[in-house]
């Protein structure tokens, strides 16, 4: 991986001796995994703190990821002067087609007064909220919650390990960043000049569909081979979690469905188990309830329409109704309902659930679903349905 080392094993990277789950599934592809913009922001801050510390910066500089991973960066521009210091990462996003990949990621770190805290700006190529319905408020710059996390963490051990106060103005820039965006879905979510800086685990896990749906289909076969009788299929690993903490189910019963809906509910019709969960993002499993196989945003999108008549189903007035068909996002569209005590989650899980089952044409298998937010809290369910369970 150009300008980046692993010095533990990432979740599902080559080598990975897991015999199951997520882990397993991407070793099987044999793609190689890759960094978000959010792991690379993280590295760079790290790098400019230090130097505005230290008067060095490090070459490489390692980080350390919310699954304890700790890739190691090399820095491809730095700049120190009196009160700011800049580092930049060159974005690696593996064998994924990321639009982002061969991105330069530049922190400029700048020492705040005492009690300041960290201060997070946009800088070139980096996008404003301009509309609701996203995790961060309107007007922030659209570095979401968990790089957020990451760049406070290392700063605040960079500052114990140095004697700094832990006090910075952190603005994050991508190189082109706001000519990128335009091949993104950020402009009509209202993220404006430039780019998100994202991120859960800080690994980008790739998709090849061919290959990916090859490992969703040795990820059945090895918990029917352990003679696992619930599987989870999840949308990715904060579902994945909320999965376990729920349903207690070991690592082997774990798929990583990714966007591929279609290619777990098919094979396991042909391979069936006694119960399958579904779980994942709200907003994916509003496609999937619609009618969506596959649920990657460059082949569908959320039905903001469809979400109204469920809404209407679910005890809506018109104007409510009216709103959701309106609104900027799924997640805009359900924090709508909830405030006004209209379940639109459960019903999007039900008929997420109730899609399922049309799928998987009678083949012995129940199905429920847990529809979950960014922070990864339920917000739909619904319970288990299918032969032999009413």
């Amino acid at each position: 991986m150009a300008g980046v080392t692993d010095t533990t094993a990432a979740a599902g990277a080559p080598g990975t001796t897991a015999k199951g789950g997520r882990a397993a599934q991407l070793a099987h592809t044999g793609l190689r995994h890759g960094w978000t913009t959010g792991a690379c922001a993280t590295a760079a801050t790290t790098a400019a703190y230090t130097a505005l510390l230290t008067g060095d910066f490090p070459d490489p500089v390692t980080i350390t990821l919310p699954k304890g991973q700790t890739p190691a960066f090399a820095l491809a521009a730095e700049d120190l002067a009196a009160g700011h210091a800049m580092a930049a990462i060159v974005k690696d996003a593996g064998d994924d087609p990321d639009v982002t990949h061969g991105a330069l990621i530049r922190a400029t770190v700048r020492l705040l007064p005492p009690g300041s805290g960290v201060v997070f700006r946009a800088g070139p190529g980096v996008g404003t909220v301009t509309r609701p319905g996203l995790p961060l408020p309107v007007g922030e710059p659209a570095i979401n919650p968990v790089p957020r996390r990451l760049m406070t963490e290392h700063v605040a051990e960079v500052a114990a390990r140095h004697g700094g106060t832990g006090d910075v103005e952190i603005e994050v820039s991508v190189d082109h960043g706001e000519e990128i965006a335009r091949s993104t879905w950020n402009p009509r979510l209202g993220i404006l000049g430039g780019l998100s800086i994202l991120g859960t685990t800080g690994v980008v896990v790739p998709y090849s569909c061919s290959a990916w749906i090859d490992s969703i289909r040795r990820g059945v076969d090895v918990a029917r081979a352990a003679g696992r009788r619930h599987v989870a299929g999840c949308t990715g690993s904060t579902s994945e979690k909320v999965a376990v903490a729920v349903h207690g189910l070991p690592e082997d019963a774990l798929l990583d469905m990714g966007d591929f809906a279609g290619a777990v509910l098919k094979y396991i019709r042909r391979h069936p188990v006694d119960r399958l969960t579904i779980a994942g993002g709200f907003a994916k499993l509003s496609k999937l309830a619609a009618g969506h196989l596959d649920l990657h945003s460059s082949r569908s999108q959320v039905d903001k329409g469809f979400l109204a008549e469920l809404a209407r189903h679910a005890g809506a007035d018109e104007a409510l109704a009216a709103e959701v068909a309106s609104a900027n996002t799924g997640l805009d569209a359900l924090q709508r309902c909830a405030a006004r005590g209209v379940p639109l989650g459960d019903l999007v899980a039900a008929t997420a659930r109730d899609e399922a089952l049309t799928v998987l044409r009678g083949a012995p298998v129940a199905v429920d679903v847990l529809c979950i937010d960014r922070a990864g809290t339920i917000v739909g369910r619904a319970e288990p349905r299918g032969p032999g369970r009413g």
